[in-house]
């Protein structure tokens, strides 16, 4: 077990409330009734109400990479291809895109359209950015939602959380402490370290539709998750990392 997953005190020295409160609701949340959604996106389906009810049915997975750009939103696709419910977000300040040069990255706040972004680059140089892949990335994003979500700014409640890197991983889990466990509401948080490119990301996206499929079609998420994650690091090559945390 990731040794970080004990840095939430709760979890050395409180039994694991998905055991002892499987059937207490959120509080302020109806039984029954749609979790709190982020505002910023129309794109959030976070339906559920216990955590009975959340292992038993289908999971919401959050799929979160720095930019919400590249990596998470392969995987935020092809894990709704699936048919599997998703979000995604960015941890990152601002989104930062590869320029012209290195040291002139093209960056954007979060809640910038995609269609903005493509537009904007389309403009200064099509060449490159096709080439390059950003512009073919950004038009696939567009079509998905409708732009950047910061995770920090997130008000959506997930069973499953996927890090794409690990510094990603570190400021999920950082920032669901600050949030000192309103709900009481779990979490898994899984890193899958992938390289920001837009080939590793393809490869990642077949590996994270398989890893979701084995959570999804568990009968208990939290007794199983060890083999599941056993499991899928034997089949695939990303090291994995993780935790359990609370909304």
């Amino acid at each position: 077990m990731d040794p970080r997953r004990a840095r939430d005190p709760r979890l050395a020295n409180r039994a694991d409330p998905r055991l002892a409160h499987s059937n207490s609701p959120v509080p302020g949340i109806p039984s029954g009734s749609a979790t709190p959604a982020d505002p910023s996106s129309s794109f959030q389906n976070t339906t559920s109400s216990n955590s009975s009810t959340r292992v038993k049915g289908k999971p919401l997975f959050c799929v979160v990479c720095a930019n919400n750009q590249n990596r998470s939103m392969e995987g935020h696709n092809v894990l709704a291809k699936a048919g599997h419910r998703v979000i995604s977000y960015g941890t990152g300040s601002a989104v930062r895109l590869p320029g012209p040069s290195i040291d002139k990255p093209n960056i954007y706040a979060f809640g910038t359209p995609y269609q903005q972004m493509y537009e904007d680059l389309n403009n200064k140089d099509p060449r490159l950015y096709t080439a390059n892949g950003l512009l073919p990335m950004l038009d696939r994003n567009r079509h998905i939602k409708t732009a950047p979500e910061r995770w920090q700014d997130s008000q959506s409640i997930a069973d499953v959380v996927i890090t794409c890197e690990e510094r990603c991983f570190d400021a999920v889990c950082d920032d669901l402490l600050t949030r000192n466990g309103e709900f009481n509401r779990p979490v898994h948080i899984i890193n899958v370290e992938i390289k920001d490119n837009h080939e590793e990301a393809l490869i990642a996206g077949r590996a994270m539709v398989e890893l979701a499929a084995a959570i999804e079609s568990s009968e208990d998420i939290d007794d199983e998750m060890d083999k599941i994650l056993e499991l899928q690091q034997e089949n695939h090559p990303h090291n994995l990392l993780h935790a359990v945390a609370y909304y």
